[in-house]
C-alpha cells in the first residue's frame, strides 16, 4: 500500500473534503484527489461517497481512516523520537490543560520548558472538556481525576485538596446556615467539613453563583462570604491573613494527571515534559503549586 496515498486520504477525511484537506496542507487539490483515486482502486474499495457539496467518508472509508490515522501518527513519532535520540528534543508538542491549571501555572512551565529546549514548538490550549487525544491531534493532555481510559495511559504529578475559606470579617457559623456562600457550578446546599470523629454539615445559604475558581476567590478575598475552594489557590491569601482557613472538605483528595496514548510510541518531547513536570513538583504537594501564585 502506498503510505502517501494512504495520508493524503486521512488529510482529506479529517478536514472533510479536498478543498479544504488542500487549502490546509497547500498543496494542489487535484493531486489529492488523483491521490485518493489510486487508493481506492488499489483497494478496489469506495473511501468517500461524493455529493455535489458534500464529501462523505463510506463504511469501509471510516474503519480505514479511524485505524490509519493512528498508524501514520506512531510512523511520525517513532521517526520523531530517533531523529531526537542523538541531540537535542525538537519538533512540535500538543498539549491541552484545564483552565484552572493554565491561569496558575502553565505560563510559567511552558516558558521554562522552551526555555531549556529552544528547539521544541510547544503549542498549550486551555480545555476542560475531555478532548480526544487522537482524532485532536494532542500529544500529551493534562487532567484532573480522570476516569479510566483504556486508550490512554499516565500518572498523576500534583495533588491537591479541597478546604472552605472566609473573608476575616465573617465569623463562622456555629449552629446556622452560612450566611453568605459562594458557589460553584454545583448545586450542593451543605459542605462536608473534615472532622477527628467523622465529618460535619455545613449548611450554606449562597449568595453568589459563579463558574469560574478564579473568580470565586476573588469574590471571597473582596469580603463577600465563604467558599469551597482547592488548597493551592488559597495558601498564598491564608499565609498573609486576607483569608481565614475554617476546615478541610470531607473526601475531596484532587489528583492531576499528565496523560498519553497507550497506542503512541512515547516521543522525546512528551517524555521531556514529563520530566519537566516532575522537577516542577518533586513532592506533588499543593503548596508546591501555590508556589507559582506568589511569584
Amino acid at each position: 500500500m502506498d503510505l502517501l496515498a494512504l495520508a493524503d486520504f486521512t488529510l482529506v477525511a479529517r478536514h472533510g473534503g479536498f478543498g479544504k484537506a488542500a487549502r490546509a496542507a497547500r498543496r494542489p487539490k487535484a493531486t489529492l484527489s488523483r491521490r485518493v483515486g489510486e487508493l481506492e482502486a488499489a483497494l478496489d474499495l469506495r473511501l468517500f461517497e461524493r455529493g455535489r457539496r458534500d464529501l462523505k467518508l463510506t463504511e469501509e472509508g471510516r474503519a480505514l481512516f479511524e485505524r490509519a490515522g493512528a498508524l501514520l501518527t506512531e510512523l511520525e513519532e517513532t521517526a520523531s523520537a530517533i531523529a531526537s535520540r542523538g541531540g537535542q528534543v525538537r519538533g512540535r508538542l500538543r498539549i491541552s490543560a484545564p483552565l484552572l491549571f493554565s491561569q496558575t501555572a502553565m505560563g510559567r512551565l511552558a516558558a521554562e520548558f522552551v526555555r531549556r529546549h529552544p528547539e521544541v514548538r510547544l503549542d498549550v490550549t486551555t480545555d476542560d472538556r475531555a478532548v480526544d487525544m487522537i482524532e485532536e491531534g494532542y500529544d500529551l493532555v493534562i487532567r484532573v481525576d480522570p476516569k479510566p481510559d483504556e486508550a490512554l495511559v499516565g500518572r498523576p504529578f500534583l495533588h491537591d485538596r479541597l478546604v472552605v475559606v472566609a473573608h476575616p470579617d465573617l465569623p463562622r457559623p456555629t449552629d446556622a446556615p452560612v450566611p453568605a456562600a459562594v458557589r460553584g457550578a454545583d448545586a450542593a446546599s451543605s459542605w462536608r467539613l473534615a472532622a477527628p470523629d467523622g465529618a460535619v454539615e455545613m449548611a450554606i445559604e449562597p449568595v453568589l453563583r459563579l463558574s469560574s475558581l478564579v473568580m470565586i476567590r476573588d469574590a471571597v478575598l473582596a469580603g463577600a462570604g465563604a467558599a469551597r475552594l482547592p488548597l493551592s489557590l488559597v495558601l498564598p491569601s491564608i499565609a498573609s491573613g486576607r483569608l481565614v482557613r475554617w476546615g478541610d472538605v470531607a473526601d475531596s483528595d484532587i489528583a492531576l494527571w499528565a496523560l498519553y496514548p497507550t497506542r503512541r510510541l512515547l516521543n522525546a518531547r512528551v517524555s521531556a515534559f514529563l520530566g519537566h513536570l516532575r522537577h516542577a513538583f518533586p513532592h506533588a504537594a499543593p503548596e508546591e503549586l501555590a508556589a507559582y501564585l506568589t511569584m
